[in-house]
């Protein structure tokens, strides 16, 4: 059940037998796609880092997460933790649609969560001048660049783009091509991870 304000998320439980360990968001993904697979438990990456980078003890955490269905251009992948639509940081449009808060260093979604039934997108207006990118991306690490008259902040259920020229898509920090068009669509309590 997706998490509500003021609710506990997840439980602590023994260690389940079979407990396979993944370092990345994209192993996460792809250990989830499998047949039948087994529990997991992430040990790297923006999800972790986005729970705190917890581990270790006797028990682990066994929490329910949302993914993120994402549709370019024929071709559909999963991702847990973000998808981040950009030709360069320094120019033109950026959309980054966020399940977790954390874009490696970058505190890009102050506020997103992984179980909450939405996606935070984050886009910057094209206009956007290269010095006021600069002055915000040294607020990136805090999350203090939102709120700001050239980044739109908005929780979504779904959504999709289509961009003028192609753009370079990265899902789970894995580069996937240029797209022209983009739809993300969040599936709610979708896997279960441990931590």
């Amino acid at each position: 059940m997706t998490i509500r304000k003021g609710e506990d998320w997840g439980e602590v439980v023994a260690p389940p037998p079979g407990l396979v360990d993944v370092a990345t968001d994209a192993a996460l993904v792809d250990h989830l796609a499998g047949d039948e697979p087994a529990p997991v438990r992430i040990r790297g990456g923006d999800l972790w880092r986005s729970l705190g980078g917890s581990g270790g003890g006797p028990g682990v955490r066994r929490l329910p997460v949302d993914l993120l269905r994402v549709e370019a251009d024929g071709a559909t992948w999963r991702a847990v933790a973000h998808v981040v639509a950009r030709r360069s940081w320094w120019r033109g449009p950026i959309v980054a649609v966020m399940n977790v808060d954390r874009l490696g260093d970058w505190d890009v979604a102050p506020r997103a969560h992984p179980d909450d039934g939405r996606a935070d997108v984050v886009e910057v207006d094209p206009a956007m001048s290269t010095r006021a990118r600069w002055q915000a991306s040294r607020r990136l690490p805090s999350g203090s660049h939102v709120p700001h008259p050239q980044l739109a902040v908005r929780r979504i259920a779904a959504d999709a783009w289509t961009f003028a020229r192609p753009q370079r898509l990265w899902v789970d920090g894995v580069e996937r091509g240029t797209v022209r068009s983009l739809r993300v669509v969040v599936e709610p309590d979708a896997a279960v991870v441990h931590c």
